[in-house]
């Protein structure tokens, strides 16, 4: 009897490493980091400055007090500015995504599932032309010998 051999936990983990989708994901992860720093300077540069000319220019600084009195160690404070501020960057970061990303490649495999189905309806219509000209090829030897049977 033949036993199987496992693979080694070296061969699995190297197996494990080659499969496309941990590649894929490693280089979104990097993707994404790299695309933060830029997200974060769109916030920083041009979000909060349009939010300065209303108010102050630093979201963190926007906060509200839950108490009486509100100082440095005292208080309950609701740091709402914070909030509002990754929250800009977080819809920014999405729409970033979407517009630049997600919608051209949506666009793009329409458009190549629409050239892979024009292409597969013209190579049938093709094909049934063919075989209904092969039919009448067919029909016609049938006739030709039936014929020719008949004169002999």
């Amino acid at each position: 009897m033949s036993e199987k051999k496992e693979p080694s936990l070296w061969q699995g983990f190297k197996a494990f490493l080659m499969r496309g989708n941990v590649v894929d994901l490693a280089v979104a992860v990097v993707i994404g980091a790299a695309f933060t720093n830029i997200v974060n300077a769109v916030v920083k540069g041009l979000i909060n400055p349009l939010v300065g000319a209303i108010g102050t220019k630093n979201l963190d600084s926007y906060s509200s007090c839950l108490s009486d009195n509100c100082t440095a160690d005292e208080g309950i404070q609701l740091l709402w500015g914070s909030v509002l501020g990754a929250t800009l960057s977080f819809v920014i970061t999405a729409a970033v995504v979407y517009f630049l990303m997600v919608l051209p490649m949506a666009k793009y495999l329409a458009r190549v599932e629409a050239r892979r189905k024009a292409k597969e309806g013209t190579h049938e219509v093709i094909e049934v032309t063919e075989l209904e000209i092969l039919k009448e090829i067919r029909d016609a030897l049938v006739a030709q010998r039936g014929s020719g049977h008949d004169e002999r």
